[in-house]
């Protein structure tokens, strides 16, 4: 008996993004060069599989610094710290390898320019993220501000002049519409050099943009606590696919909401490996005929330095 028909209908570019990747090395080869176990503050990027994997290879992955023997090396993750976590490491005698994101590092950068100028700055971002706190931890206390919706970039009377960063893992068009109106209300308002939602996180919500009108469900290999995932997620929704769910892996396909003849859309977030996604057509073939094409809204070639303690 054949099996039914799906179309599939896979994002390009998807999964993990340069800074990921980066970071993920960082750990291998900080395991490698100083052998189990590496400490890792935080996750070092959201996804449980990847630091599951990481895990069984010797990373041990702790909340703060004091959880850190003094003897062991520890990695901050690619999300970026509060400069008092580097402090609290140096003050503690640890050796310390930064995975943070170099366009992570490069909103760190842009922020003390902005206040060492004399702007207050408004931080465009997510509470409680982790990389939204370590922005804010660049800077003295009161010095940035976060807007996180239209309303608080509507209700915002922060000191003048006034300039504004973003997080990296933002919608593009939630958060253009929110500099708009701060654009609008102040009219001297001092942007970055240079657009701070990075690269990978506009191109896969392109690529989903493009894919979600055909799609009856939409699935997001990713982490309910990565950003990236979940405005994956909303994009899907706004741009017409008339379902968009988050998954983790293969085990979480909702097989009641397929039939056969549907058209299915798959992307994995930044911080999700290209194995996860195998690993979904895999069981999706054991259901389905599955005729896959990959849809491409461009090609990537970004690749970030490793830190000079672990370059080979």
């Amino acid at each position: 008996m054949s099996l039914p028909p799906l179309t599939l209908l896979l994002a390009a570019p998807r999964g993990f993004c340069a800074g990921v990747d980066r970071a993920v090395q960082i750990v291998e080869r900080a395991l490698v060069k100083y052998g189990p176990p590496v400490y890792v503050r935080h996750e070092i990027v959201h996804n449980k599989y990847v630091v599951a994997s990481l895990a069984a290879k010797g990373a041990v992955f702790v909340e703060e610094i004091d959880d850190v023997p003094a003897d062991r090396p520890v990695i901050f993750s690619a999300h970026g710290v509060p400069k008092a976590v580097p402090t609290a490491a140096t003050d503690k005698g640890l050796f310390y390898i930064d995975a943070t994101c170099p366009l992570v590092s490069k909103v760190h950068k842009e922020a003390e320019i902005l206040h060492e100028a004399g702007y207050h700055l408004l931080l465009i971002g997510h509470a409680d993220h982790p990389e939204v706190i370590g922005t804010i931890g660049q800077l003295p206390e009161g010095s940035i501000t976060l807007v996180q919706t239209l309303h608080d970039a509507e209700m915002v009377q922060p000191q003048l002049p006034v300039g504004y960063i973003t997080q990296t893992t933002l919608s593009v068009n939630e958060t253009k519409d929110i500099i708009a109106l701060l654009e609008r209300r102040f009219p001297g308002l001092r942007a970055p050099h240079k657009e701070d939602i990075c690269y990978a996180t506009t191109n896969r919500q392109m690529a989903v943009q493009t894919i979600a009108p055909r799609c009856a469900l939409f699935l997001v290999i990713g982490a309910p606590n990565s950003s990236n995932s979940l405005r994956l997620v909303e994009t899907a929704k706004t741009y017409g696919s008339t379902t968009s769910l988050l998954i983790q892996r293969a085990a979480d396909i909702p097989w009641v909401l397929l039939k056969g003849g549907d058209t299915l859309g798959l992307t994995a977030s930044a911080s999700a490996p290209e194995e996860l996604v195998l690993e979904v057509i895999a069981a999706l073939s054991e259901h389905y005929t599955v005729a896959q094409q990959t849809i491409s809204v461009g090609e990537e070639h970004v690749v970030f330095k490793l830190p000079k303690a672990l370059a080979v």
